[in-house]
């Protein structure tokens, strides 16, 4: 038995995924486990052909990729990164190699709850970090100001409107700050609510992932949006062949394939509405409003986020079934991953046990 969750851990951060050390620690055999511990799709786009030169050569920027991530994303500014981890490690010293201030000196306000990666960049860049539950005011921000916003947030669901961070942008502007906006989840979001059609602003960044939607992680690419002087300082910082030959071959097909991207959208819309029946039947409605149990449900297209007083106790007992999904950094909430059609069936049996816990 486990005493503790595995994201009390001080030395990282623990985002779902590990599923070799879950599995490890609960002793129970890879196969057996019921994996929805990220928030990825559980449909990934068919991987094409690939060419054998492709294989073989140095990867080198593919211009049909950034044409079709134009179309896409809707902007003439954007470029191919490794993954937006790659972007959130890099913003605090593209601000420092070409800024002449103290990072002591500037604010950088991030989300209470949410992707924490952002902060631990910032933080161990020497910025000063200030959270925010509603996004900070007028009164709040200062000289310089740099504002982070997940939207939707991971793990809650927040979705914040494309009209409210348009003017959160012009306040920050006036300031000479930054908004860095991070949209990985947005491709499930209808009517979508991005920003990416603001970047020739030289105060907004926005960061866009191909592994959530189209469930690649595993390829590691995403992109940076930003106006082109940031796009070619940050090319000028990234190492040598940063996006791999193969990984910008598929996502090109990919991003061109709208009659795919149509079915996944309605997939996902299905698959998570089944999933947040689910953990509504079974957590939601064995209890009356006036109990008190302070119980709710959110999250996005790509995942569910159930809030709970013992979900710190649900995780464990969850692994015990070989059921792991991800007990979120306040170890009040777990984050599920939408199961396909077969694992939602083990989902419900697994479930069944916990309905009137």
């Amino acid at each position: 038995m486990i005493n503790k969750p595995i994201n009390e851990s001080t030395t990282r951060l623990i985002h779902g995924g590990q599923l070799n050390e879950i599995a490890e620690l609960y002793s129970i055999p890879l196969k057996k486990w019921l994996d929805l511990s990220t928030g990825i799709s559980p449909i990934s786009y068919p991987i094409p052909n690939i060419p054998e030169n492709i294989w073989q050569q140095l990867p080198q920027t593919s211009d049909g990729l950034i044409e079709a991530a134009k179309r896409y994303y809707c902007t003439e500014n954007i470029n191919a990164t490794s993954g937006s981890q790659a972007v959130i490690a890099r913003l605090p010293n593209l601000y420092l190699n070409y800024t002449n201030k103290s990072p002591s000196q500037i604010d950088v306000w991030l989300p209470e709850v949410g992707y924490k990666e952002h902060e631990r960049s910032w933080c161990d860049a020497g910025f000063n970090i200030k959270h925010y539950n509603d996004l900070p005011s007028c009164e709040d921000l200062t000289l310089y100001s740099i504002v982070v916003v997940i939207n939707p947030n991971n793990p809650t669901g927040e979705l914040h409107q494309q009209r409210t961070l348009t003017d959160l942008l012009k306040k920050i502007e006036a300031l000479s700050g930054w908004l860095v906006v991070d949209e990985a989840f947005m491709d499930v979001i209808q009517p979508n609510q991005s920003i990416i059609h603001l970047t020739e602003n030289k105060h907004l960044f926005v960061l866009r992932s191909v592994g959530k939607f189209f469930g690649l992680a595993g390829i590691r690419i995403g992109f940076l949006s930003a106006n082109q002087y940031w796009l070619e300082k940050l090319k000028a910082m990234a190492s040598p062949w940063e996006v791999n030959g193969p990984a910008q071959f598929i996502t090109e097909q990919a991003l061109n394939n709208h009659q795919w991207q149509s079915r996944q959208q309605q997939t996902l819309i299905t698959l998570s509405t089944q999933l947040e029946e689910l953990l509504t039947t079974t957590f939601l409605k064995p209890f009356n409003k006036g109990e008190g149990i302070k119980i709710s449900i959110s999250g996005c297209g790509l995942f569910k986020t159930l809030i709970h007083p013992q979900a710190t106790e649900l995780f464990q007992s969850f692994c015990r079934q070989g059921l792991y999904v991800r007990l979120c950094d306040e170890n009040n909430a777990l984050r599920f991953g939408i199961p396909n059609p077969k694992q939602y069936k083990i989902l419900a049996k697994l479930l069944a046990q916990h309905c009137h816990s």
